[in-house]
Parts: C-alpha cells; sequence; structure tokens
C-alpha cells in the first residue's frame, strides 16, 4: 500500500456550460485535482488523503462530501468558523483558460495555524504532494512552519512532490514568489514544472536551463512539463525526452498539468520507469483537455494503473 497526502486548497469552481453566463458549479484546485486522479488510477489498496481547511457553513459542508466521496481520505481536514472556501471562476478562449478568484474568506490559508496537524497526516505517509498555490496562499509565518514539516517528513524517509505552478497574482511580487519555489524545491525529491511558467519568471531560455536550476537545487527527479511539446526528464544519471502524442481537439486545458502529475505519479510509483510515467501522464493530460472543466473521467493509461 502507497500512502499519499495531498497539501493545499479546494474551492469552488464555475465552468461554463454550454451558454453565455452560464456556469456549473463544482469543486477542484491544484492539489485537489491530482489527489482525484490519483484516487482514480491508484489501487483501491493505496491511500490518498487531502490536507486542508474549510468553513462550516453549507458550502463547506458541500465541499467535504464531494472530498469523502471521491474516495479521498478527509481525516485531516480541520474545521474553522472563522471562514468558508473560495471560489473560481474559468472563462475560455480557443481552449485556453484563465481564471477570476475570490478567496480571501478561504479558510485552506490557516491550514497551518498548527502545524502539529500536518505532521499527524504525514505519519505513515510514503508522498507528501504540494504545488506553488500551496505556498503562496499561507502567511510568512506558516508557509515556514509547512517547509518545517517537509524537512521533517523527508528527512524522516518520506517522498516531497512539489510542483511549481507559479501565479504571480497570489504573491506580493515576482521574487516574493521565486524565492519561496526555491526553497521549497530544496526539500523535494520530484518536482514538476511547466516550461512555460518558469520561462517566464526564472527567465530560462531552454527546458534544459530549466532543469538545471532545480537539480541544482538539489532535486533528484526533475519533469519539466512543456505543453504539447517534448517533456524533458533530468536525475542525477542522465537527462532524456519523451515525445507525448499530439491532441487535434483541445477543448479545455483546465487541470491539464494537474491531471499529467497524477498520471505520472500513479505511474511511477507502479514500477519507477521515468519515461513510461511521462507518456501515462501526457496520456491522461490529453484525455482531460479534450473535455472541459478541471474533473473528468478518464481511463488508465496502460502500464499505469497499481494491481
Amino acid at each position: 500500500m502507497t500512502r499519499i497526502v495531498a497539501i493545499g486548497e479546494a474551492m469552488v469552481e464555475l465552468a461554463p456550460a454550454g451558454g453565455p453566463d452560464i456556469y456549473r458549479a463544482g469543486f477542484a484546485g491544484d492539489t485537489l485535482n491530482t489527489a482525484w486522479y490519483l484516487r482514480k488510477l491508484m489501487s483501491a489498496a493505496d491511500q490518498i488523503a487531502y490536507f486542508t481547511a474549510v468553513g462550516r457553513d453549507a458550502m463547506s459542508d458541500r465541499m467535504l462530501a464531494f472530498i469523502d466521496a471521491a474516495g479521498l481520505a478527509t481525516d485531516h481536514i480541520a474545521r474553522r468558523d472563522d471562514s468558508s472556501v473560495g471560489l473560481y471562476m474559468i472563462s475560455l478562449t480557443n481552449g485556453e483558460r484563465s481564471f477570476t478568484y475570490w478567496r480571501g474568506q478561504s479558510a485552506a490559508r490557516r491550514m497551518l495555524d498548527d502545524a502539529a496537524a500536518l505532521r499527524t497526516a504525514l505519519q505513515g505517509a510514503d508522498v507528501a504532494y504540494l504545488s506553488g498555490i500551496t505556498l503562496a496562499i499561507l502567511p510568512d509565518t506558516d508557509r515556514a512552519r509547512l517547509l518545517d514539516v517537509l524537512r521533517d517528513f523527508r528527512t524522516g524517509g518520506g517522498k516531497v512532490v512539489f510542483d511549481p505552478n507559479l501565479r504571480p497574482r497570489l504573491w506580493p511580487d515576482a521574487k516574493a514568489m521565486t524565492d519561496a519555489v526555491m526553497q521549497a524545491a530544496a526539500l523535494t525529491d520530484i518536482v514538476l514544472p511547466s516550461f512555460e511558467d518558469e520561462a517566464g519568471w526564472f527567465d530560462d531560455p531552454t527546458p534544459e536551463a530549466t532543469a538545471t536550476r532545480y537539480r541544482d537545487a538539489g532535486v533528484d527527479i526533475v519533469v519539466v512539463k512543456n505543453g504539447p511539446s517534448q517533456i524533458l526528464v533530468a536525475t542525477p544519471d542522465r537527462s532524456f525526452t519523451v515525445a507525448p502524442s499530439p491532441v487535434a481537439d483541445v477543448r479545455d486545458t483546465t487541470a491539464a498539468g494537474d491531471s499529467f502529475n497524477a498520471g505520472f505519479l500513479a505511474s511511477y510509483l507502479n514500477d519507477g520507469d521515468l519515461a513510461r510515467a511521462c507518456m501515462a501522464g501526457a496520456g491522461i493530460a490529453a484525455q482531460v483537455i479534450q473535455q472541459s472543466g478541471a474533473l473528468v473521467e478518464v481511463q488508465a493509461v496502460s502500464g499505469q494503473q497499481r494491481g
């Protein structure tokens, strides 16, 4: 059995629903998306837990019920009386998405008020999964607590997997964002950056430069996603590229990276083959972007699902 704890913020999602100004309400968020797809792709014997905080209002109740119904462990989701959950709305132009957020009241911003709660959640876990958004929504002191817990988790033999998911609007400035991302990377075993983001905010001229920067920070495995282009993998021993199959009908790129991460991890944790894991991740992402919304039905790619 493998136990993964995803750490982050779940939000109410308003997604386009087939007509002007018509939206469908659901629940999503980058780390929740990855956890949701992991639950779909991994064996029933494996446990996927979600660590966050929600309120005690009706929408928080609905969110918690949704997470539980998805098969994710909710034992370590805190309930708070002083806040609720955040909301975002998706806008689509030719399949590319943009977001409008309302998250000031989000209880997830306070999920690290008590670092002991995360330490408890990670007891017996094999993998901790987080993103740059997880870092961005936390106050400075709580972010420091998070990194301390991850450092201890890794020292105790756990693996940390990190998607930088750079979102500058969540940070006071670009330097605060890039500094925090690299601090987290220094505690990470596997990092899953997207080259477009990295080039824009770290001035990386090539995917190889992105991989080198993270490897120099001490990351063992770097997997640089690059939209429809080649995926670059860098390890202490080698680097290589994997070419994903082209996708002709792109409807909605929401959760493309999140679902890739899930497909990659489900496959890699199964057999340790990085090339096969990249193809599995690309295969899941290809299914997702041909449908609308963050969370859609997918079929496991051959060799990916654990028995």
